[in-house]
């Protein structure tokens, strides 16, 4: 039986139970054809305050159903992604122009999510206390009542699970509002899962929308905790928002992250994995290698090798042909790319390879002639370009890898191992590599970034999960009333 049935999606907006939006309908359009796959409905800020507070009201009895059954339910979740993994991951493919293996790792890591949150219910969530009045003084974890998930397009499924199925498991309610773009894999497939799964009525609400529908989400009254993934531009909106209603914000947002090539590394195996982490997924991934940081002596060699990779990959429609990349999400961010690339030939840089786009289909690109200054090697392109800069001595990439207001990932590639540690340490970065490339993310890792990458690992670890999706209550007891002076 098929997950989703594309009957129920006409002016509905998924909120676990399927119920009516007030909002236009948007289309779902699969962006390498242009074809309409679909309408939904965009969530209204009445959607939103509707869906908050049944969530609140939900929220208790989830919170109150033994720790067993939450972790049930999460392990009934992890199932249900394996058993549909073919139907979710074709969506992933045609309405995000996911290529197919990134499209499996989606579902896979999906499952993970879920499974690893299975073990937090039962998870040790206190500490006993000393007391000099005699009584029994405590502190425990109590859910923080109702997560807002704000989740991308660009990995729609991971990157709402991953705050989704924690949250969950810690007896809150969550309201996800995934990107409009990509409002069936990132949104109604959660929702289709967590109620097949046993997710009580209410207590796990999806909402497609735009910015108005976000902010929204983040000034409800209802909602204690925010999960924002997206630009640093407008994280910067959302933690000032929740700041502003005196609420937690954990913030996911963008990186330029460096690959430093060190002179004495293996150049194919380097050149192949920079290659990944710079045109997965069309490079749209925060995580992309989107500055390729190699030693003079080697840098010719490393562009001529990197150049022929690009020109050899295959770029077009992931559905009906095997790829390397897939297209752009929409003609707004593929123009954005092309300006980049633009502005960085008119400022000296040349294009080793690619460089251009037919329809939503963008080139991997290699850029040589690359200086600090060069916008597609300062800025983050979020598109398959992979900008080269030479550098003479270790300190010297050290202090360029160091020059951005970024600090999500790092990547050193060299033949010791040891040396590539002490480069890396020197240079801030919430995630490090050594010898391989920059793109990677597992169920149980702390991720996160530091600087204008985010607030921290937020997420991942058992204790970054309980940090994150409950509050800390202080509690005293013993036997009899305590009597006072008056």
């Amino acid at each position: 039986m098929a997950l989703l049935d594309p009957a129920i999606w006409e002016k509905k907006v998924f909120t676990g139970r399927w119920s009516e939006a007030g909002g236009a309908p948007v289309e779902v359009t699969e962006p390498a054809t242009g074809r309409s796959l679909g309408t939904v409905g965009a969530a209204t800020s009445e959607d939103v305050a509707a869906a908050c507070a049944s969530a609140a009201a939900a929220q208790r009895e989830w919170a109150a159903a033994p720790f067993d059954e939450r972790a049930a339910v999460l392990r009934r979740a992890g199932r249900l992604f394996e058993e549909h993994a073919e139907e979710i991951r074709d969506w992933l493919v045609r309405e995000a122009g996911s290529i197919r293996p990134k499209a499996e790792l989606e579902v896979r890591t999906a499952a993970g999510e879920c499974y690893e949150a299975a073990a937090l219910p039962s998870h040790g969530s206190g500490d006993l206390l000393p007391s000099a009045e005699g009584k029994l003084s405590f502190s425990r974890r109590v859910p923080a009542g109702v997560v807002g998930v704000i989740a991308p397009f660009n990995f729609p499924l991971i990157l709402s699970i991953r705050a989704v199925a924690p949250a969950l498991a810690l007896g809150n309610s969550v309201v996800l509002k995934p990107d409009s773009r990509t409002a069936v894999c990132g949104g109604a497939v959660l929702a289709a899962i967590f109620e097949a799964a046993g997710v009580p009525s209410g207590a796990f609400q999806v909402l497609p929308g735009g910015a108005d529908a976000g902010a929204a989400l983040v000034a409800d009254r209802h909602t204690r905790v925010i999960a924002f993934t997206g630009s640093t531009g407008a994280g910067r909106k959302v933690g000032e928002a929740a700041a502003t209603h005196l609420k937690r914000a954990h913030l996911e947002l963008g990186g330029n992250n460096a690959v430093i090539v060190l002179p004495d590394a293996d150049l194919d195996a380097a050149v192949s994995a920079a290659a990944w982490g710079a045109f997965l997924h069309q490079g749209q991934i925060c995580m992309a290698a989107g500055r390729h940081l190699v030693h003079e002596s080697i840098a010719d060699e490393y562009v001529a090798k990197l150049a022929a990779k690009a020109e050899g990959m295959a770029v077009g429609d992931p559905h009906t042909e095997q790829v390397a990349l897939g297209p752009i999400i929409d003609a707004k961010q593929r123009d954005n790319v092309h300006r980049l690339v633009t502005e960085s030939v008119e400022s000296g840089a040349r294009v080793a390879a690619g460089g251009g786009f037919e329809d939503l289909f963008y080139r991997p690109t290699v850029l040589d002639g690359v200086t600090r200054q060069t916008p597609a090697f300062r800025e983050e392109v979020f598109g398959p370009v992979a900008p080269v800069i030479r550098y003479s001595t270790v300190d010297e990439a050290v202090e360029i890898a160091a020059d951005t207001e970024y600090g999500l990932s790092l990547s050193v590639l060299g033949a010791d191992a040891m040396r590539a540690w002490a480069v890396a340490q020197r240079i801030p970065s919430g995630l490090v590599h050594i010898n391989d490339q920059t793109v990677g993310d597992m169920p149980h890792i702390p991720f996160g970034g530091v600087k204008d990458s985010g607030n921290g690992g937020r997420i991942g670890t058992a204790a970054a999960n309980l940090e994150s999706f409950t509050e800390t209550q202080w509690v005293t007891l013993q036997g009899s009333i305590e009597r006072y002076p008056f």
